[in-house]
């Protein structure tokens, strides 16, 4: 890793942010930012501005917060919120006294206007933003805040819902269950980054593991799997640079930076550009066309580095594919239903005739573990516990028996020999 550059993890336990620890800042000339920004022709980005650069697709970033005041970020942010109770109402108060200027980075990289021919200019550059602050730290109620979050940028007009963060556990809280489920409901695309090995992450993290939410993974500048700043994990959708990122940070500086944190809103200014190339489709065939239309890269097909390759903003615009009925990264709905169940209250007892017994399976007992976002529900670590155990004291009983009897008939063979 080059000096001056740090993998970014946005978690609810620690926020580490990149721009306090770097070492000096970029200067604004146009060959040392605009020029920086390899993905905008190595991803198709340029191509893709073709037919659209996002216009009339609003992207909600759920972060510390946006400076709005930017010049990169000029007549970008439309609105914004603050669930923290540290910023400003309007979201464009960074918050946090150790990564104020990572929402200020996210918006940039998904919807900067830049300046002429310097600055950040995003993935969209005319999409809208709306900035939306929440606090982290072991001391704030985080989990309840991004639930909140989440309805806000739903009812205030998002599109895409950007969350570059993690919360560092492989499942999430029930309140997640009914806001992510809204976002869904009311088609909003919902993209969430996978974590970054060189800030602890070493498997995705909730959103990341939630069905029907479009994962990020990083790569670096020649498009291989990035170590430091990725992670690994079956929910991974597609990949995107996570490496020598340039950010735009509070007061008009850059900053250069690792990690999903940044990849994850490059794809979602894609997003943003497929939606407003293509207003008739729902969000699973947006997300449908992002995921098939990317680059395979290692193993052939899905896999839980690369998810189904790298991002390909051409032709996730431009090219022929068809809609679907199911989101490719499953459905939380039904995993709802099904591990959720065991939560759901008691019905009322019926008072006309009574209904024969059900032939129906029992209940499923609540899992707390992630599912496989493709649509096929694993066994929980627990089930697989529950099922393991049993199996091992069966086969320990048999071990024991046939030694048993091997030892008798040893015993016999000897005591016959002797007569």
């Amino acid at each position: 890793m080059e000096p001056g550059r740090v993998p970014v993890r946005l978690a609810l336990a620690v926020l580490v942010a990149a721009a306090l620890v770097l070492v000096g800042e970029v200067p604004a000339q146009a060959d040392s930012i605009r020029d920086r920004e390899y993905w905008l022709s190595g991803y198709g980005i340029r191509e893709a501005w073709k037919t659209t650069k996002g216009a009339g697709v609003t992207i909600a970033v759920i972060d510390t917060g946006v400076d709005g005041s930017h010049p990169d970020l000029k007549g970008a942010v439309v609105g914004g919120a603050d669930f923290s109770s540290q910023g400003s109402s309007n979201g464009q108060t960074p918050v946090g006294s150790d990564g104020s200027s990572h929402g200020t980075m996210v918006a940039a990289l998904a919807a900067g206007r830049g300046q002429g021919t310097s600055g950040v200019i995003g993935a969209a550059p005319a999409a809208s933003v709306l900035a939306i602050s929440i606090g982290f730290g072991t001391n704030n109620t985080s989990d309840d805040q991004i639930a909140k979050a989440v309805r806000w940028a739903v009812d205030n007009g998002a599109d895409v819902i950007n969350m570059s963060l993690t919360r560092n556990t492989l499942d999430w809280p029930t309140s997640w269950d009914d806001a992510f489920l809204y976002a869904m409901e009311k088609d909003v695309v919902v993209v969430a980054a996978a974590g970054n090995r060189g800030s602890g992450t070493t498997q995705v993290g909730a959103p990341a593991t939630m069905p029907g939410v479009l994962t990020v993974g990083g790569v670096d500048r020649n498009g291989a799997a990035s170590w430091d700043a990725s992670s690994q994990g079956i929910t991974i959708g597609v990949s995107a640079p996570s490496e020598q990122l340039v950010g735009a940070v509070p007061g008009g500086g850059y900053v250069l930076w690792d990690g999903t944190s940044g990849a994850t809103p490059i794809v979602a200014g894609v997003v943003a550009l497929v939606r407003a190339a293509h207003p008739e489709l729902d969000a699973a065939s947006v997300i449908n066309r992002i995921v098939k239309t990317a680059k395979d890269a290692g193993k052939k097909g899905a896999d839980p580095i690369y998810g189904f390759g790298l991002m390909d903003a051409s032709a996730a615009v431009s090219a022929k594919v068809p809609a679907v009925a199911a989101n490719p990264m499953g459905d939380l709905a039904e995993w709802i239903r099904i591990y959720r169940r065991a939560d759901a209250p008691a019905q009322p007892t019926a008072t006309g005739t009574p209904e024969p017994p059900s032939s129906t399976a029992p209940p499923v007992v609540e899992a707390s573990g992630p599912t496989d976002p493709s649509g096929e529900l694993l066994p929980t670590v627990a089930q697989l516990r529950d099922i393991g155990i049993p199996l091992a004291l069966f086969a320990a009983f048999g071990l024991g028996l046939i030694l048993v009897l091997g030892g008798l008939f040893r015993r016999l063979r000897g005591s016959r020999g002797k007569e």
